[in-house]
This record gives C-alpha cells, structure tokens and sequence, in this order.
C-alpha cells in the first residue's frame, strides 16, 4: 500500500496512472476474495465437510 503513496503518479494523471491504479485495485481485490475462498474451504475442511464424492467447493475455489 505504501508504493500508493510513494508513486510519482496519480490515478488523474492520465492513462498510465489511471490503469496502474485500477489494475493493481482489482488484483488486490482478486487476492483477497481468492484467500476468503481458500479459508472458507479450510474451515469446511476441519470440519470434514468434503468428501471423496462430493469436494466441488474446493475444486472450484482452488
């Protein structure tokens, strides 16, 4: 987060800025709804929810 503050750009700046900005927004947001799902799945794990017939839940998470 801190490269947000140091970059000698803005999101207003023009095409660079503003796709440098977006794009690194959704990855961001890519890797956190990504680990929420690995978690989840984890969890479910521990729990010993997924068995050799039904583990679709992971499959489609991982």
């Amino acid at each position: 987060a801190i490269e947000y503050y140091e970059a000698p750009f803005t999101i207003a700046d023009g095409v660079y800025g503003s796709t440098f900005f977006v794009a690194t927004g959704f990855h961001g947001l890519h890797v956190i709804i990504g680990s929420s799902f690995l978690a989840v799945c984890l969890l479910r794990q521990i729990h010993f929810h997924f068995t050799s017939e039904h583990h679709f839940g992971f499959e489609a998470a991982a």
